[in-house]
């Protein structure tokens, strides 16, 4: 496993670095970098519903859209990212717990119980500290987490929309109830950075490795070209602000979706799912065969029946979607 080291807090330039990782490297791969004040957005989140617009603007804080599913998260450099890039050898829920595995045993390490929990989240004392996305491309999967370690709090709840839908079954009601920092169960002071180089160390020894790996210029080149491309661009970020006649929004097992639509003489024009679920196959695809079909439980039934929805939308039944819809 090849292990990357680089300082680069620009978060256009860390998606961009997975990216280049993912369709360019053959070998697997993990890396740990920060990111300067941002909101990360998921693949197929509305951007525009997940943020604080005015505390965005106002303070100047990037907005990036990932290339993996899951919801919206806020970054400072109080909080650590991490990455796995690596053959795809399981199935989703498997791979999350094999890429999460190394760093819970760091931080057990530390003497802290950290728990894999629900579908994506790592816990202390029952409150978030990290989520993880995964994003499959051919044969690999990159997984990614955050790891708050002194993030702020505050500043977190501020930038981020949070749907009520996510605390509908939940006991609390807020983000700062339901998130906390590792530096708070630490029983030795630690800065952001040793525990950066902590972990870093610690998974390198878990894999028996000496060597870090530096980009050199035909990387950066080629990393650069697809933050300019892709990653630091409005289009990608932000997509369009579509007007949509219908929209309906329900919370699954597998996240909150919502779907929007269009109809004209009876006939599906305009479809566009949004939603904080993951999935292995991008959701445009399944959004285009349903476009111009009629606006009609069973005809539709009969186009989601040709597909795998799991592959499209995790945690998700055919007749969820129809139900959705209708």
């Amino acid at each position: 496993m090849i292990f990357i080291n680089h300082n680069n807090i620009n978060p256009y330039f860390n998606h961009s670095a997975e990216e280049y990782i993912l369709k360019t490297l053959d070998n697997d791969c993990f890396m740990l970098w920060q990111n300067e004040p941002c909101i990360l957005i998921g693949r197929n989140q509305n951007a525009f519903a997940e943020i604080n617009e005015d505390y965005v603007s106002n303070n100047n804080i990037k907005v990036v859209r990932r290339l993996t599913g899951g919801g919206a998260v806020f970054n400072d450099l109080g909080n650590i990212n991490f990455s796995f890039i690596s053959q795809n050898t399981g199935d989703v829920t498997s791979n999350f717990k094999k890429f999460t595995l190394p760093i819970i045993k760091s931080l057990h390490s530390l003497g802290i119980d950290a728990k894999f929990s629900g579908r994506n989240d790592l816990v202390i004392d029952e409150k978030k500290f990290s989520g993880n996305a995964q994003y499959y491309y051919k044969n690999k999967v990159l997984h990614h987490g955050t790891l708050l370690f002194s993030s702020s709090i505050v500043n977190l709840s501020s930038a981020l929309n949070v749907n009520p839908l996510k605390f509908k079954h939940k006991s609390v009601s807020s983000v700062k109830s339901r998130v906390t920092n590792i530096s708070d169960y630490l029983k030795e002071n630690m800065t952001v950075l040793n525990f950066k180089n902590y972990v870093l160390n610690f998974v390198m020894n878990e894999f028996n490795e000496k060597k870090l790996y530096f980009f050199d210029d035909t990387a950066l080149k080629e990393i650069n070209n697809i933050m300019n491309t892709r990653f630091a661009t409005h289009e990608w970020n932000f997509g369009k602000n579509s007007k949509y006649k219908y929209s309906k929004e329900k919370r699954f097992s597998g996240g909150t979706i919502e779907v929007n639509f269009n109809i004209e003489k009876g006939i599906i024009k305009d479809l566009k799912f949004y939603g904080d679920f993951f999935f292995t196959r991008n959701i445009e695809y399944l959004e285009s065969k349903l476009i111009d079909k009629p606006y009609n439980s069973t005809i539709l039934s009969a186009v989601l029946n040709s597909f795998n929805i799991e592959d499209y939308i995790k945690g998700i039944s055919n007749k969820d979607l129809i139900n959705l819809m209708f």
